[in-house]
C-alpha cells in the first residue's frame, strides 16, 4: 500500500535554466537554498514554509502546457514502488540514486 506523508515539492521543467533563474530570483525575488547540477541535469529549489517550488532542466524532463510535476513523500519508498507497479503504473524514469522518481 502507498502511504503519502506530504507534498515534497512541485517542479516546473525549463529549457533555459539561466533565464528561468533570472526570472524567479531577479523578478520574483526568491532565494534558492538548493542548486544542483549533475550528469542528470540541473535543479534549483525555492522553499516556501514547509513546501518547495523547483525548476529543473534534464533530457527526460520536458516543459509541458499541462502543468507541473508534484513529488510526494511516502512512508516506505520500496513499498510505494511495488504498489504502483502492481497497479500497472508506467514509469518514465526507473528507480535510481537520485532523490526522486518520475512516473506518469
Amino acid at each position: 500500500m502507498l502511504k503519502v506523508i506530504e507534498l515534497a515539492f512541485c517542479c516546473y521543467a525549463v529549457t533555459d535554466m539561466a533565464r528561468a533563474r533570472a526570472f524567479y530570483e531577479g523578478v520574483l525575488g526568491l532565494n534558492p537554498p538548493t542548486i544542483n547540477e549533475s550528469e542528470h541535469g540541473q535543479w534549483t529549489e525555492y522553499e516556501f514554509g514547509p513546501y518547495a517550488l523547483a525548476i529543473g532542466s534534464a533530457t527526460v524532463f520536458k516543459p509541458s502546457p499541462d502543468g507541473c510535476t508534484a513529488a510526494l513523500e511516502v512512508e516506505n519508498f520500496d513499498d510505494a514502488i511495488a504498489h504502483l507497479k502492481k497497479q500497472n503504473v508506467k514509469f518514465r524514469i526507473e528507480r535510481s540514486r537520485r532523490p526522486f522518481a518520475a512516473w506518469r
